[in-house]
């Protein structure tokens, strides 16, 4: 795996809040998402399955598409179609 951009919010926040979440799952939903949307903000929102958990995540992105900052389970993640 390439190394994973993060800020420093989702290092010393997310991931201690999350103890579920892996740098190895953000990476996929933002590799192979089942959907991306782009925030009004510019930040980028990517879903995914992640079949170790049973449960759809949302990792969100900087503007660049590649920095993490900020993925939890999203419970009402409904698919492609919404």
């Amino acid at each position: 795996m390439a190394s994973l951009k993060t800020t420093r919010y989702f290092e010393e926040q997310v991931l201690r809040k999350r103890p579920y979440l892996r740098k190895e799952y953000c990476q996929r939903a933002i590799q192979q998402p089942l959907r991306r949307e782009v925030q009004q903000d510019g930040r980028i929102r990517h879903w995914t399955f992640i079949s170790e958990i049973g449960k759809h995540i949302r990792v969100v992105t900087l503007e660049d598409g590649e920095t993490v900052h900020n993925a939890f389970a999203d419970r009402d993640f409904k698919g492609v179609g919404r």
